[in-house]
Order: C-alpha cells, then structure tokens, then sequence
C-alpha cells in the first residue's frame, strides 16, 4: 500500500484528474443505460413516454455526463481558473440539451395529439380545426422553450446576469428601445395565441384577403401563408387577421352557393331557361343536389337580369360548376333562344316605328300581309318619274 501511494504521488495531477473523470463517465454512462432500460419496461404501455425515452436518448445521455464532469471538476487537482471556466462552459451546454430535450417533447406532443386526424384532415373541419391550433401553440411553444434556455445559458456568466437585470430592470432609453423593437414580435406571437383559441382562420381554410381568393398553407409564429388560386403566395401577418375584416368562405361548412349573372332580353323564355338549368345542375358531378334557382333580380330599360342559384360541396367546385353553368346557358339562348340575347332598339328618322301597326296600313299604302323574313317589305314611292323603273327604297335598319 506504502509503496502504490508513493507511485501515485508522483503521477501528475491532471492524470489523476483525467482518469478519475474517465471513469466517473463509465459509470455514469451503464448507470443511464440501466435507468433507461428500467425506464422503458415501466413505461412501455405509455406510447408517449416511450418514445420520448428513445428520442431523447443521445441527449439525455450527454446531459447525464455533462452534469457528473460538472460536479467533479471543482474536486479535481485542476486549475481552479480553468476549471471554473469549464464548469461555465459545461453549465451553458447542460441548459442547451436540456431545451434540446424540452423541444423534443413538444413535438412529439404535437404529433402524438394530432395522430388520429391527419387522414381526415382535408374533408374534416375539427380535424383542421384541431391541427391549427396544434402548429400555432407548437411554435409559440417552441419560441418559449428558445428565449428561455438562452436566457439560462447566458446567466451562467456573471457580466451577462448583471447587464441582463440591469437591462430589464432599467425604465431609460435603452429599455423603451428594446421594448419598441420587439413590439411586432410580442403582437404577433399574442396574436398566434388569439388565433389558436378562437379559430378565425384554419389551415385549409378559402379565403378572401386584400382582394385575393385562396386557401390558407401556412400559419407559422409571425405570418400566415395565403396560396392564391393561380398559385402565387400572399404573405400576411398575424395582426392581420385579428385587426381587419377578410372573408371565410369555409368558417363553419365548406358548401357554398353560386351564383352566375346573366342579361338577357324581355322576349326570353324564362320557364324555359329554368328548366334548362335543373337539367344543366342534375347532369353535373359537381352539383350537391340542395339549391338549383333562377330568378329575375332586376329589369333595366334593355335587359333583364337573372340569377341562377346553384350550390357545392367545397369553393373550388362552385367555381367550376358557375363556369359550367354560364358556359352552357349562353350556349342554350344562342341555339335555342337567339331573341332572348340581348339586343339594342333604335328608331331610324323620318320612318314611323317599325313596331306601329300604322307602319303597315298608312293611308294611300298596302301592307304585306306576309313580310319576308318577319320584316316589313315598303311599296315604292308614289312620285317616281313617269317611264322610268322606281327605284327600291332600302328597308330601315
């Protein structure tokens, strides 16, 4: 014994130090396998638990060494300046894995809520609903998790911890600075939250936005994504939806009515017109089988409007269906109807009104009773020279 302390006394003391660390790391390292281990087979009926035990593994592991070196640096025959730097160090990177660590539990929190609604997500308003609120409050959680593990690792030094406490404790210039310059940060992050709670816009929802119809892509921390229906994106902050008035075409129930305007002239059918688009609306995939309607909505000294009524599962389909439905009814009145398009009335000057029965039975004139081609035919002029052919007289425009 005598003669292995006198070998030990003269081992340097940073080998001492470095042996001991190295094996205060074995076992520190079989001692988190083992706990890990006894871990999982308590909780292996806990999906949640479980995979947060596999996920963070690596982390945990590190964090376990990291805090065991921490606690024996200071023990050690080490500098006493170079150690109290490395525990510094070693504390900073402690509170960053553990972050690390906090992170990975809200994302699989997020994930593990949402399992049962991905598949239903496009048809099923709670599901996208439920999905929204899990993205906002994941990254508002996630930002958290960020500004809090930086302001741990930053008060393991003592001139930060001071500046830090002076800065927020400080009611001067510098203070109303920082405060106006994460004004949009803070209204934006309160907003997410607002949004999360009372559910205004959802992912998926059709809307109209400065103007613009689409769908809602994206909603992150500061900004909501807006795909447009030709595929541009519009960028809008999170404020907005709170602070401004924009249209939700699919709030409650993504079904909507069309509505498709035509003008068309007061000899149309419109029986007949409301019967061609029940068969228009029967015929389409795209018609839901609730609201089929035409109606006379205004009456202006040429033409008539009419409004034909149709509805549809979802935005993009009574888009189409309108598209369907004009397109085919123009075609109807051209074929079917040419009257009933509409037509502009003039009254040439110098003749009497085509439409004025004395058009046709003036004095000193016959009227033919079978005019070609539904127009009046005009008799030549009574004052033509004598031995010549009267010329004809064009019919009016």
């Amino acid at each position: 014994m005598a003669a292995t302390l006198d070998v030990l006394s003269k081992v340097p003391g940073i080998v001492v130090g470095l042996v001991v660390l190295a094996f205060a790391v074995v076992l520190v390292l079989a001692l988190h396998a083992l706990v890990g281990r006894l871990l999982r087979r308590i909780f292996r009926a806990r999906p949640f638990v479980l995979t947060l035990l596999q996920r963070s593994r690596g982390p945990t592991r590190l964090a376990t060494v990291i805090f065991v070196v921490a606690v024996l640096l200071p023990a050690l025959p080490f500098d006493s300046t170079a150690a109290d730097i490395a525990v510094k160090l070693l504390g900073v990177v402690f509170v960053m894995l553990l972050g690390w660590i906090a992170m990975i539990a809200v994302d699989l929190g997020a994930a593990f809520y949402m399992r049962g609604y991905r598949s239903e997500m496009p048809n099923d308003p709670l599901a996208r609903k439920h999905l929204t609120q899990v993205r906002i409050l994941r990254r508002v959680a996630a930002i958290l998790v960020v500004v809090v593990t930086a302001a741990a690792a930053l008060m393991n030094f003592e001139t930060v911890r001071q500046y830090g406490v002076s800065l927020f404790a400080s009611a001067g210039a510098a203070g109303l600075v920082v405060g106006l310059a994460a004004r949009p940060l803070f209204s934006n992050l309160i907003a997410g939250v607002q949004l999360a709670m009372t559910q205004p816009i959802r992912l998926g929802d059709a809307v109209i936005v400065e103007g613009e119809w689409g769908e809602i892509e994206e909603i992150t921390s500061t900004y909501v994504v807006v795909r447009i229906w030709d595929l541009r994106r519009l960028i809008v902050p999170l404020t907005y939806f709170i602070e401004k008035p924009f249209q939700n075409w699919t709030r409650e129930n993504p079904a909507l009515f069309g509505a498709v305007m035509l003008y068309v002239d007061y000899a149309v059918p419109v029986d007949r017109l409301r019967a061609k688009l029940e068969e228009i609306a029967k015929g389409s995939a795209l018609w839901d089988g609730r609201v089929c309607a035409l109606q006379v909505t205004d009456a202006t000294e040429r033409t008539m409007e009419l409004r034909a009524l149709v509805s549809a599962r979802t935005a993009g389909e009574a888009f189409d269906l309108r598209c369907d439905v004009r397109e085919r009814m123009i075609a109807f009145l051209r074929e079917a109807h040419p009257e009933g398009l509409p037509h502009v009335r003039a009254e040439v000057a110098g003749h009497p009104d085509p439409a004025s029965p004395a058009h046709f039975a003036a004095p000193g004139r016959t009227a033919d009773p079978t005019p070609s081609a539904g127009r009046p035919s005009f008799p030549a002029p009574s004052h033509a020279t004598p031995g010549r052919a009267a010329r004809p007289v064009r019919e009016p425009a």
